[in-house]
């Protein structure tokens, strides 16, 4: 298959260019096979495909039962807790796979869900992910993420009874960590078994504009005391942009140090965090410019899609990078674009880290857009879809 004069930008590329922008491509046999500067003008622009960080595809396509909560974090929390009642295989399995099927036709490679987990046994939705990684094997790499109140973890059976089903089935601890009374001993049990178990640590921390709400840091601590340098992931951290600067750069830097990678959540933040009684000026997305200056590993994720923590929104990580070009002022805008490719391959320890060389897998996204200034726009775009070097349906969001 031969790929004509497209533009790849500067953060995916896995080769000497020179002063060339645009090129074509010969795939072969799933792979890129050849790259060479084109004599035309860009005709699209070429990404590898996204991944998807941080996702809830158990919560999923729910708010017509459960209501918008409306920039109340705990309300929505309540709100699936009820939910979550009416939950089994029957009920979980249509929502998954919707959400997957959504996912690959937008161009997605690889996909991590938390899980809800909130009692020692797996929840009913671990059965339903693993038979879907089976079925969804060579189209999307799937993960799960045990979400687990870290108040859960403080009963020593119960922790080593979610650590060893995580390990058994393959996945990655994690916890929800914010303003919890004895922080410190609490999170040090979870660092204890992941190293036990060999597990790598994903978690929802500070997530709301409480300016004391510090977990960020103790797990930046935490990291190095335990040597999990590179096997941390952090999602949300709200609390870091309305902390004083000082501050929060000395977290920042710490971070660097503990090898954390940061994930923000652009559309459910803007919606959970901020006043509602008013126009919000204060928004919950976090400090993404300096955690980039101090050399943190980034990505921009979905979080929720229409359930009461979110109650919009799909699986085109494109939307979700537009929204957070737009919110956080990420410009150039492709110089970004590793944070919905690179990433979030890196945060998910995948063989493949998205840089576009000859030899990488040719899994791939052509959108129309021939620059970044028409890449946010709904005709820039439209897409075509290729995996290991075949076009699938042609997108338009």
């Amino acid at each position: 298959m031969e790929l004509k004069a497209l533009h790849i930008p500067r953060v995916l590329r896995g080769f000497d260019a020179g002063a060339d922008q645009v090129f074509d491509l010969r795939l072969q046999d799933g792979r890129i096979a050849s790259i060479r500067p084109s004599a035309e003008a860009a005709r699209g622009l070429l990404l590898s495909a996204p991944v998807e960080a941080h996702a809830h595809i158990d919560k999923n396509y729910t708010v017509e039962e459960t209501g918008g909560a409306q920039g109340d974090l705990f309300s929505a929390i309540r709100r699936m807790e009820v939910h979550r009642a009416s939950w089994n295989g029957a009920t979980l399995q249509p929502r998954m796979e919707r959400a997957l099927q959504e996912a690959w036709r937008f161009g997605t490679r690889a996909l991590r869900t938390h899980l809800d987990w909130g009692r020692p046994e797996a929840p009913a939705s671990l059965a339903v992910l693993e038979a879907l990684r089976d079925a969804w094997r060579g189209r999307i790499e799937l993960q799960f993420v045990a979400l687990t109140p870290l108040d859960v973890y403080a009963d020593e059976d119960a922790g080593a009874r979610i650590a060893r089903e995580v390990q058994r089935a393959q996945g990655v601890l994690g916890a929800f960590v914010y303003r919890n009374a004895d922080l410190a001993p609490k999170l040090r049990r979870v660092f204890a078994l992941a190293v036990q178990h060999g597990l790598r640590l994903d978690f929802h921390v500070d997530e709301g504009l409480d300016v004391e709400a510090r977990g960020l840091r103790q797990i930046a601590e935490l990291t190095l005391e335990h040597g999990l340098q590179g096997r941390v992931v952090c999602g949300h951290a709200c609390s870091l942009s309305v902390q004083p600067d000082d501050e929060a750069l000395e977290t920042l830097a710490l971070c660097a140090r503990a090898g954390l990678h940061l994930i923000a959540l652009p559309s459910t933040n803007l919606y959970l965090q901020g006043a509602w009684d008013r126009t919000p000026v204060q928004r919950g997305l976090t400090r993404l410019h300096e955690a980039r200056a101090a050399g943190l590993g980034l990505s921009l994720a979905t979080d929720n899609v229409q359930d009461a923590f979110y109650p919009y929104g799909g699986y085109d990580l494109l939307d979700t990078f537009a929204l957070g070009v737009q919110a956080a002022h990420l410009a150039p805008a492709l110089d970004w674009i590793d944070t919905v490719t690179m990433g979030p391959a890196q945060a998910l320890g995948l063989d493949w880290d998205g840089r576009l060389h000859e030899g990488a897998p040719a899994d791939l996204l052509w959108l129309q857009a021939r620059h970044e200034y028409e890449l946010i726009g709904p005709r820039g775009r439209a897409r075509r879809v290729i995996r290991a070097g075949r076009l699938l349906e042609e997108m338009h969001p």
